[in-house]
C-alpha cells in the first residue's frame, strides 16, 4: 500500500506539472492586455511598458512558466495582478467556501442517490423503478440557472423559508452559512442525483445478476445480508468514481450556479479572473482544481479497497 501511494503522488505531481504547461499557455491566448485593464484605456505606452516590466510580462514565456511554476511548488502564489493582493489566502478563503458547499450538497445527493438506485435495482421494470428514472433523468436534462431560479421564486420569494442570495461573510462559519447554502445545494444536487442513481441501479442489477450472489441466497442467508455484504460492497464501487469526480467539479466549477445566487466560491473567482485577465489567479485557481480532481480520485481509489477485499494495490 506505501508503495502504491508513493507511486500516486509521484502520478500526481506528473499530472500536476502536465496541466500547469496547459494551464499556462492557456492564460497566454487570452484576450486583452493586463496593463491595459488595470490602466485603462487612457493610459500612456511608456506607462504600460513599465507596468509590463513590473509584472515581469516583458520576459520570454518559458521564463515566466519556470518562475511561476518554480514559486508556486514552493507555496509562493504570487500576488495578483489585478488587486495586488496575495493570491494564495484569496483562493484558500474561496476554497473553504466552495467546500461547505460540496459538503452540503454530497450530503443531499450521495445517500439518496444510491438508495433510490438501490430500490430501482431491486424492482428492476417495475413501476417504482419506471418512477424513479423519469424522476433522476428528469433533472439532468435541466439546467441548473433554471432549477435555481425555479427554487428561488419557490422558496425565497413564495414561501420565504430561505434566502434568495448566498453571499455570506468571509469569516462566517459552517453554522452560519447553512441557511445560505441549502438553495444552491439543492440546486446542484438534482444532477449529481441523476447521475448516482443511475450508475447505482445499473451497477446493482449487474451485480445481483452474479453467481456469488445467488449462491449466497442458495444458503439461505437473509437478503439484508446478502444486499448489504454482497451486493453493495461492489456494486457502489463505480458509484465511488462518480462521486470522486463530482467533488472536482462541486469545488471548482460551480460557476453558473455561483453566479445565480450570488455564491462567493471558487468558481466565481476564476471568473474574476478571466474577466480582468489576472493571469497568476486563474493559473492558480486552476492548479488547485486539478489538485483537488488528483486527490479525490486517489480517495476513491483506496475506497475501493475497503468496499472490496479483493482489490489490493502494489
Amino acid at each position: 500500500m506505501t508503495v502504491y501511494l508513493l507511486r500516486r503522488m509521484g502520478f500526481i505531481l506528473l499530472t500536476l506539472v502536465l496541466a500547469s504547461l496547459i494551464i499556462f499557455a492557456a492564460t497566454q491566448l487570452l484576450p486583452g492586455d493586463v496593463a491595459q485593464v488595470m490602466l485603462g484605456k487612457f493610459a500612456t505606452e511608456q506607462a504600460l511598458a513599465n507596468l509590463r516590466e513590473d509584472l515581469g510580462l516583458d520576459r520570454p514565456a518559458y521564463v515566466q512558466y519556470f518562475d511561476w511554476l518554480g514559486r508556486f511548488l514552493k507555496g509562493d502564489w504570487g500576488r495578483s495582478m489585478v488587486s495586488r493582493q496575495p493570491v494564495r489566502p484569496l483562493i484558500a478563503a474561496r476554497i473553504r467556501n466552495s467546500a461547505m458547499l460540496a459538503v452540503v450538497a454530497l450530503f443531499f445527493y450521495v445517500p439518496f442517490g444510491i438508495l433510490l438506485g438501490v430500490i430501482a435495482a431491486l424492482r428492476r421494470e417495475r413501476f417504482l423503478d419506471q418512477i424513479i428514472s423519469g424522476f433522476s433523468m428528469a433533472f439532468v436534462g435541466l439546467p441548473e440557472f433554471v432549477t435555481g431560479l425555479l427554487f428561488i421564486s419557490a422558496f425565497a420569494f413564495g414561501l420565504e423559508l430561505l434566502p434568495a442570495n448566498s453571499s455570506i461573510a468571509p469569516d462566517a462559519s459552517f453554522a452560519e452559512a447553512l441557511p445560505f447554502l441549502i438553495l444552491p445545494a439543492v440546486t446542484v444536487s438534482l444532477t449529481g442525483l441523476g447521475y448516482v442513481t443511475r450508475m447505482t441501479r445499473a451497477s446493482t442489477i449487474d451485480v445481483l445478476s452474479t453467481e456469488y450472489v445467488r449462491a449466497a441466497d442458495l444458503k439461505g442467508l437473509s437478503h439484508r445480508h446478502v444486499l448489504v455484504r454482497h451486493v453493495l460492497r461492489n456494486s457502489l464501487l463505480p458509484t465511488v468514481t462518480v462521486v470522486a469526480m463530482g467533488i472536482g467539479y462541486l469545488i471548482g466549477g460551480l460557476i453558473i450556479v455561483e453566479a445565480v445566487f450570488g455564491y462567493p466560491g471558487l468558481g466565481r473567482l476564476i471568473v474574476y479572473g478571466i474577466q480582468r485577465r489576472d493571469v497568476i489567479l486563474v493559473q492558480a485557481c486552476s492548479m488547485v482544481v486539478v489538485m483537488v480532481y488528483s486527490l479525490s480520485n486517489l480517495a476513491a481509489d483506496i475506497l475501493y479497497s475497503i468496499l472490496n477485499p479483493r482489490i489490493r494495490f502494489r
